[in-house]
């Protein structure tokens, strides 16, 4: 017993490990205050968009006030540790070398604008919204794989931060949160193709039309940020004849998140509105006729 009373005055008479004891004494604390500042405040803000960079912001303050808690602490035995500190840094470097490009990969999505909560995004072949970022992973909800179109499939997926600096990031709503989408119309010859133009054209003015002012907006924000030529914003229709049918492409601009529901609403709208033609437009199909094998007789003869 009096042995161990004498280690334990031992070791607190030694200033580092009195220093260990405070910062993590501190460290506690300060985790402490900021859990319950996290659970709290967020509560008194309705916007989810502010409340999650509320809750963000306060645990950013968190870790940054518990590194500075240990500087504080340390700052005058820095020198003696420096040497100690630097092999274990190297080790710890290489080792962790993967959750520190994460971490860079944090501060360059954090600064650099390559994505933010909300948005829709493609990683890695990956397709879906980010609902999270924290300092080491990107969280999404998917879209797509099994589930056709821009739809969730339900699947979480975490991605590291290092991610950004290994392949290409393909962000649909950053500076301009519209989609330029088109649909296929097959027509067959003979069909009225000026109406059948006109048709189409109505359609999507009616269907897309609310878009055309936002959109025209956002693109020219871009034109001004980027070496970008100014593209056409309103619905367009094009004609090529090929061996089958007339086929007319419409192409338009979409809010991103709306790209599948919109194009249903057109489809059915212009099915309709060719149905009220009389005959004057018909849609066009492939026909495979199968036509059953004649049978064979053969006959072999003896000529010897």
């Amino acid at each position: 017993m009096e042995n161990a009373l004498k280690t334990i005055q031992k070791l607190l008479d030694d200033a580092i490990v009195i220093k260990l004891i405070e910062v993590t004494s501190g460290i506690i604390i300060v985790g402490i205050i900021f859990r319950i500042l996290s659970q709290v405040l967020p509560r008194q803000v309705q916007d989810s968009d502010l409340r999650y960079r509320i809750r963000k912001a306060i645990t950013f303050v968190g870790y940054a006030i518990m590194a500075l808690l240990i500087v504080l602490i340390f700052s005058d035995s820095l020198g003696k540790l420096t040497v100690i500190f630097g092999v274990i840094g190297a080790g710890v470097a290489f080792a962790l070398q993967e959750v520190i490009g994460s971490f860079a990969g944090w501060v360059a999505i954090s600064f650099g604008q390559f994505y933010k909560p909300g948005d829709r995004v493609l990683l890695g072949g990956i397709m879906g919204d980010v609902i999270d970022i924290s300092i080491l992973r990107t969280t999404l909800m998917e879209c797509g794989a099994w589930v056709k179109a821009d739809l969730y499939n339900g699947r979480i997926v975490r991605i590291a931060n290092s991610f950004v600096f290994k392949e290409p990031v393909f962000n649909y709503s950053a500076d301009f949160p519209f989609v330029w989408d088109e649909i296929t119309v097959p027509v067959k010859y003979g069909s009225d193709r000026s109406l059948t133009r006109e048709i189409l054209q109505q359609v999507a003015n009616e269907v897309v039309g609310e878009y055309m002012p936002q959109a025209q907006v956002q693109w020219q924000h871009m034109v001004h940020k980027y070496l970008i030529e100014d593209a056409r914003i309103e619905p367009a229709v094009t004609l090529a004849a090929n061996d089958n049918w007339l086929e007319f492409t419409l192409r338009y601009v979409v809010d991103y998140k709306q790209r599948r529901g919109k194009k249903d609403v057109i489809f059915s709208r212009i099915l309709d509105e060719f149905d009220n033609t009389n005959g004057s437009i018909s849609i066009a199909s492939t026909t495979i006729h199968i036509v059953e094998t004649p049978a064979f007789n053969v006959k072999l003869t003896d000529n010897t």
